[in-house]
């Protein structure tokens, strides 16, 4: 049994991101995984100042809520990212928390295995790879973990309207099904 974190971020309720997480979330229950889910809608998360305390002490010097779900995430064997994409990119809730996450470098954090669930407006070819790459990136400072899986969702602009897409729905389930 793994320990899963899914941080869902978006800020709108409903979101197809936000459901995309549910349908992997409740394959990884069906396997018997045990999921956490942290959602950074209405979280208050400060930009990281570049001060580098962390790399030091471990801890940050903002008091925030960011803290507890970098914990949760050190903690965790497997993190699940869902998010929106805007303009090609990750949402600006899930970059800051990735640049947040700093006291995790030096940490002896236990995951390994990264999963990304996007849903966007756009369905181009191209649309995901801006999202992709920036948490490649993240992914690049973390040598013990990679990128296992990805969900692209396209062409989905309403609230609640991936739902309507059983195929896709259906690989976000499987995915989460999928972890071993």
């Amino acid at each position: 049994m793994k320990n899963i974190l899914v941080i869902s971020t978006s800020e709108r309720l409903n979101s197809n991101s936000d459901i995309l997480s549910d349908g992997f979330i409740k394959g990884a229950r069906d396997k018997g995984h045990k999921v956490d889910k942290v959602s950074l809608s209405n979280k208050v998360i400060s930009f990281c100042r570049g001060c580098l305390s962390c790399q030091k002490t471990g801890n940050c010097i903002i008091k925030d809520e960011a803290n507890e779900i970098i914990d949760k995430m050190i903690e965790a064997d497997v993190i699940v990212f869902a998010t929106p994409v805007y303009f090609f990119e990750m949402s600006g809730q899930m970059k800051t928390l990735l640049d947040r996450s700093n006291p995790a470098f030096n940490a002896d954090y236990k995951f390994k295995d990264i999963y990304l669930l996007m849903s966007a407006a756009d369905n181009e070819e191209d649309t995901f790879d801006g999202t992709i790459q920036g948490l490649q990136g993240w992914i690049r400072c973390f040598e013990n973990c990679s990128l296992k899986g990805t969900v692209k969702a396209g062409g989905f602009t309403n609230p609640k309207e991936v739902v309507q897409n059983s195929e896709v729905m259906k690989e976000a389930y499987l995915l989460g099904k999928s972890i071993l």
